[in-house]
């Protein structure tokens, strides 16, 4: 056990001392973040619109349920059919 724990703590000293002696590193890893924050907020906000909005709980649950137990049974809207000819 201790021999883990003083490996988890040579390499978070590593880790530490890397990026409190980086100049260049911090700007490239705040555009990394801004990244990731456009990403996952600003693209998901205008083109992945929720699939049950507008629903009380009780549709979410009984759709979620019919998916479920009928995954055949799915409409043009929710999957890509795939036709082979």
């Amino acid at each position: 056990m201790k021999g883990i724990k003083k490996s988890l703590r040579a390499v978070w000293e590593l880790y530490y001392d890397g990026f409190r002696n980086m100049t260049i590193g911090r700007t490239l890893w705040g555009l990394i973040i801004l990244k990731v924050i456009i990403l996952f907020g600003v693209l998901r906000v205008f083109f992945f619109k929720p699939a049950m909005a507008g629903m009380t709980d009780e549709q979410k649950s009984e759709q979620v349920g019919e998916h479920l137990t009928q995954p055949e049974k799915f409409n043009s809207k929710d999957t890509l059919h795939i036709i082979n000819e």
